[in-house]
């Protein structure tokens, strides 16, 4: 019973991590297709909402100053960034849930190079959207993990 657990949390840890590779995509895309002007302007609107009730809420002030000081190349990096990002997760993802042995050891390895980086990410920032994303990393890592070992231990009973 522990064990299946322990599967249905790997199977939501990789689902979600699939839905964020999607939303990675999505905003890659989406900055390779809007100018910076018309991005500022889009994210003023989507959060003029929530600072008309919370002027100092940090995420929505956060998303307008990072757009309003987005220029051309920051955009293009930010864009190649997010769909490499994407792509890989997707590829992971989908290679995970068909239970391809290589797929682990190489998940753990690429979620723990991006935690890496969002550690090395907030010694400059200090957000604490990037201490969530780094623990929620280090989750889906672990149950990767146990998941392996598991699917090994199957695979060598055959």
């Amino acid at each position: 019973m522990k064990s299946r657990g322990f599967h249905r949390a790997f199977e939501v840890g990789v689902g979600l991590k699939g839905l964020d590779g999607v939303l990675e995509i999505v905003g890659g895309l989406l900055l390779l297709t809007i100018s910076p002007p018309h991005l500022s302007a889009l994210v003023r609107q989507l959060t003029q909402h929530e600072l008309s009730g919370d002027p100092h809420d940090l995420v929505a002030g956060y998303l307008v100053s990072l757009s309003n000081g987005l220029t051309a190349g920051g955009q293009l990096f930010g864009a190649v960034y997010l769909l490499t990002h994407g792509i890989t997760k997707l590829a992971l993802v989908a290679a995970l849930l068909k239970r391809r042995l290589w797929s682990y050891p190489t998940a753990i390895g690429i979620f723990g190079l991006f935690a890496a980086y969002q550690v090395y990410r907030y010694t400059f920032t200090q957000s604490w959207y990037l201490i969530v994303l780094t623990l929620l990393d280090a989750v889906v890592i672990w149950l990767t993990w146990l998941e392996y070992a598991k699917v090994k231990m199957q695979s060598d009973d055959v």
